[in-house]
């Protein structure tokens, strides 16, 4: 049985394959949501809004604010609530990075009860304090596993 992934390794694998979706150069996230009945609800990775070139915006993350991607990415994990069209309240959100303190807000919204991440990238940012502080009054548990899925990558 030691050949065989836990749910917790198989849910953040697909957030990871999601990931590698991202045209960031930067920063690729991925994000998969799953019932109490460990089906899958949605997935989404970081990327612009539909029907906007990819090649007419920035992907930088330095100059002014409108010439980099930051007002007009959207994040993974928002992405995946937008798409799952359900409701998603008890369910747990996969990530491979801790969401940012919006998306945590969209979480609490959908009454999500769980997230399971892979990257803390952004300890100890005042966004990343923010958002662990709205997820702790919110009563929702997170919780970060060391997963190392290059292998699937290589594979593919």
């Amino acid at each position: 049985m030691n050949n065989v992934l836990s749910w917790n390794q198989l849910f953040l694998g697909i957030a990871f394959i999601c990931s590698k979706k991202s045209k960031d150069p930067n920063t690729k996230v991925g994000c998969c949501i799953v019932d109490s009945q460990n089906r899958i609800l949605s997935t989404g990775y970081n990327g612009f809004p539909k029907n906007i070139n990819d090649q007419e915006l920035s992907w930088k993350n330095e100059g002014t604010w409108h010439t980099t991607k930051y007002p007009y990415v959207i994040h993974a994990e928002t992405n995946a609530i937008l798409f799952a069209k359900q409701n998603l309240k008890d369910c747990i959100l996969y990530t491979t990075l801790f969401p940012c303190s919006n998306c945590a807000k969209l979480i609490i919204q959908t009454d999500i009860k769980k997230i399971i991440f892979l990257s803390d990238k952004y300890k100890d940012t005042e966004d990343n304090i923010a958002a662990k502080i709205l997820l702790n009054k919110a009563k929702i548990k997170y919780q970060q596993k060391k997963y190392y899925f290059q292998f699937l990558v290589n594979e593919i």
